[in-house]
C-alpha cells in the first residue's frame, strides 16, 4: 500500500513541475465518504488564490458524458428516442446528407465517418464575438448544422473509430430538438435539479459577469484557462474549446463548468444505477452505455464513454468493466464498477498554455496511486 501522503505528495510534485498551475483530485470508494486532494494555485499569469476543493474548472470534453450522453439516457428510456435511430429522424436537414443515416449508435461511438475536429468557429464569428441571446445561439446552431452537413466522410462508417467533436455537436442538437428545449435547461431541470442541484452549469455569454460573482461569493473560484487569440482575452469562466464559444457556450461537446463534487454527483449516479440502487437512469441503459461496443482492439469507445486501453489513463489496476473519459483542459473520470471506485481529477493544465502535454504521463501515475492507497 502506498504512503497515506503519496496521492498528495503527487499532486504537489506536479505542481512544482509545471503539470498544471493547481489541481483537485477526489475519490470514492464504496460506501465511504469522497476524498478531496487538491494543491497549487487558480493561475500563475498572474499568481492566482490557492486552489480549494471547491474550485471550479472548465470540463471540456467531461461534458460528452455527463451532459449530452446523461441526457440522451433520460430521453431513451423515456421513449423520446432510440440508439438505432439515423440522425435525420431528429435532424430533418440531414434527410439527404450522408451523415443522416448514420444512427445515435454510430455517432456515439465515434464510428460515424465524420471528421474528428473542424474549426467552424472562424466562419461562426470571424470576429470572436460570441453569442449573447437565445436567439443568437440558435442562429449560430444552424449555421453550424449546414457547416457539418457540408461535411464529406473521412471513412466508412463502422470501419473504424474516429474520436470526433463534430458527431457530439450533432447529440447536443438532438437533445435540443428531441426534448424542445436549449441543452442548457435540459441538462439544469432534468439532470442537475433531481441532483440537489451540485455546481455544475453551462455558463451562457450573457450570464458570464453573475456567474463569476456568485463563485467569488461561495469561495474557491474560477481556473482559468488560457488567451485565446480568437477572441482576444484570458478566458476565466468562458468555455476554452472555440467551437462551444461561437455556439454561445452551450454545446453537446464542451462547455461545462463545475467542481469536484458536482462531477461526483453525476458520476455517482451512473454507478449507483449500474449496481441498481438508483432510479434516476435506467439500470440496462447504463450498462449498455458503460460497454465497450467493438470487439478486439479497433475502439476502446463505449456509448460516448470510454474504457481502458492498453496503456491507458486510468493507468495499470482498473478492471475492464471502467468507464471514463478525459477533457483537454486537463480533466478526467474513471469508474471502476467492480470495486465502485471513482476518481475524478480536474486541473487547467492548459493555462497558460495549451502546449503543455505533462498531464499524460500524470494521469496514469496518479490513478495508480489512487487504486493502490485505496484497494491494495
Amino acid at each position: 500500500m502506498s504512503e497515506p501522503s503519496a496521492i498528495q505528495a503527487a499532486l504537489d510534485r506536479a505542481v512544482a513541475n509545471g503539470v498544471f498551475p493547481g489541481a483537485v483530485l477526489a475519490v470514492r470508494c464504496g460506501d465511504r465518504p469522497i476524498t478531496r486532494f487538491y494543491a497549487g494555485q487558480l493561475s500563475t499569469d498572474p499568481l492566482g488564490a490557492s486552489v480549494l476543493a471547491s474550485t471550479i474548472y472548465d470540463l471540456a470534453s467531461l461534458t460528452k458524458p455527463l451532459a449530452t450522453v446523461t441526457s440522451l439516457v433520460l430521453l431513451i428510456q423515456n421513449g423520446k428516442c432510440r440508439l438505432e435511430a439515423d440522425l435525420a429522424e431528429y435532424l430533418e436537414e440531414y434527410t439527404e446528407s450522408p451523415i443522416g443515416s448514420a444512427t445515435l449508435r454510430d455517432l456515439l461511438t465515434h464510428q460515424s465517418g465524420l471528421p474528428g475536429w473542424r474549426g467552424y468557429y472562424e466562419r461562426l464569428s470571424p470576429d470572436g464575438v460570441i453569442p449573447s441571446s437565445r436567439e443568437d445561439r440558435l442562429r449560430a446552431k444552424q449555421k453550424l448544422l449546414n457547416l457539418i452537413r457540408s461535411e464529406g466522410m473521412v471513412y466508412e462508417r463502422g470501419a473504424r473509430s474516429l474520436y470526433s467533436d463534430l458527431g457530439f455537436m450533432l447529440l447536443g442538437l438532438v437533445v435540443e430538438r428531441i426534448s424542445g428545449r436549449p441543452l442548457n435547461e435540459f441538462f439544469s431541470d432534468c439532470i442537475v435539479r433531481r441532483l440537489g442541484k451540485p455546481r455544475i452549469q453551462f455558463v451562457l455569454s450573457e450570464e458570464l459577469h453573475t456567474f463569476l460573482d456568485r463563485v467569488r461569493e461561495v469561495n474557491g473560484g474560477v481556473a482559468p484557462t488560457e488567451v485565446d487569440p480568437w477572441r482576444g482575452r484570458l478566458l476565466c469562466g468562458e468555455v476554452h474549446d472555440q467551437n462551444a464559444g461561437a455556439m454561445g457556450g452551450e454545446a453537446g461537446h464542451a462547455g461545462l463548468f463545475g467542481n469536484v463534487d458536482a462531477v461526483m454527483a453525476i458520476t455517482g449516479e451512473w454507478l449507483r444505477t449500474y449496481h441498481g440502487q438508483s432510479e434516476m437512469l435506467d439500470r440496462d441503459l447504463v450498462r449498455e452505455f458503460t460497454r465497450r461496443q467493438a470487439k478486439g482492439e479497433m475502439s476502446s469507445w463505449a456509448l460516448g464513454w470510454d474504457t481502458p486501453s492498453n496503456p491507458s489513463s486510468a493507468g495499470r489496476h482498473f478492471s475492464a468493466q471502467s468507464f471514463g473519459h478525459l477533457g483537454y483542459t486537463g480533466t478526467s473520470i474513471w469508474v471502476d464498477p467492480v470495486p465502485r471506485l471513482e476518481v475524478v481529477l480536474l486541473s487547467n493544465r492548459v493555462h497558460p498554455s495549451s502546449r503543455n502535454e505533462a498531464i499524460r504521463e500524470f494521469r496514469p501515475t496518479i490513478h495508480d496511486l489512487v487504486y493502490e492507497e485505496f484497494l491494495i
